[in-house]
């Protein structure tokens, strides 16, 4: 059975991911039955907007589907992960440069590959249930899916927390962000799929749009730069210091999560700053995730995380102060003849 229907309603194509069940994570498979629906209707005339959507209240997809990865590479085998990734990263850039409106309705989770099909629509709505963050440092990896992107161009310092710590944001958090547009609420949804199927204007979402929720992170847009501004352990030593609820939290999340992959991120967040687009940020992100599991902490992160449940990672580095440059620079170096091409 499909996990992702795909269709045309009047001038809408129609992309609804299904698996609520396992919160719509993202498969392999997903990954190329959307890619193939925004081929199919790039240049069919009588497709006018794309709406992406997912069943269920608890997400619109919580991440990609990476158990099959993790035992894939428990016995050697990289390629299944670097092939999955390679086309899911395909697919992420597709998004973002299609020539047709892409309106994102992203309820619940919205994690990892969930912000890399949501993330890069043109319109991007979120509701009162909508949870967004990029948790991959918790699990050994680095954000992906062009969502180096964003966190690059979130305001001030905030891509830099997002991305080391990841801490979730709501719908107000989203926006200001930037991983979002529009705020509606959810028992609208239905109705402005409707009027976007029967008209194909995307325009009709600004105009249902809503005052959204406030932002913590706005209100503590200048502690947040003032701790993440600097390096890796000059960051996790204010975090450490601080008395505040950010500060506890902050330093609580980046001493839990994979040294290395905090200090990669933060590195590629730099460098992504100076990208001219999605596609290249993605190329970035591939050099390390390429690695993430023969020479980074993936295996042991999703082990323990999501395997065993233990919670308890035994990471490559013992603390962020004990990264070496050469090992952040070797999970960042070029990838030659493997490098991403799309």
């Amino acid at each position: 059975m499909s996990e992702v229907s795909t269709r045309i309603i009047g001038k809408a194509g129609r992309i609804t991911l299904t698996r609520p069940k396992a919160l719509n994570a993202l498969s392999y498979q997903m990954c190329l039955d959307i890619e193939a629906a925004l081929d199919a209707w790039r240049d069919d005339d009588t497709v006018e907007i794309v709406v992406i959507d997912a069943e269920g209240d608890k997400a619109f997809c919580a991440g990609g589907d990476i158990q099959a990865m993790y035992e894939h590479g428990l016995k050697g085998d990289y390629d299944y992960g670097r092939t999955f990734w390679r086309d899911e990263y395909r697919m992420n850039a597709k998004i973002a440069e299609y020539p047709k409106p892409i309106v994102a309705l992203m309820q619940g989770f919205v994690m990892g590959g969930g912000v890399g099909v949501g993330g890069h629509a043109g319109i991007r709505v979120v509701c009162e249930t909508s949870q967004v963050a990029m948790p991959e440092t918790g699990i050994g990896l680095a954000p992906d899916v062009g969502g180096t992107y964003l966190l690059s161009r979130a305001p001030g310092k905030l891509g830099e927390y997002l991305g080391a710590t990841s801490l979730r944001m709501n719908a107000g958090d989203a926006i200001h962000a930037g991983f979002a547009d529009h705020y509606i609420e959810r028992e609208y949804w239905l109705d402005l799929v409707s009027e976007l199927e029967e008209t194909g204007n995307a325009g009709l979402v600004a105009t249902m749009a809503a005052t959204p929720p406030e932002s913590p992170l706005a209100r503590a847009q200048t502690e947040i730069d003032n701790l993440f501004d600097g390096t890796p352990a000059d960051i996790a030593a204010k975090c450490d210091a601080g008395d505040s609820e950010i500060a506890r939290a902050s330093a609580k999340a980046i001493r839990r999560a994979s040294p290395l992959s905090v200090c990669c991120t933060l590195a590629n967040i730099t460098r992504a700053r100076n990208a001219e687009s999605v596609r290249q940020v993605l190329a970035y992100e591939f050099e390390f995730t390429y690695r993430a599991m023969e020479h980074g902490d993936f295996l042991e992160g999703v082990r323990a995380q999501i395997i065993d449940k233990d919670r308890n990672p035994t990471w490559r580095h013992a603390s962020i102060e004990e990264v070496p440059e050469e090992d952040i620079a070797r999970m960042r170096a070029p990838l030659g003849d493997e490098a991403l091409s799309i």
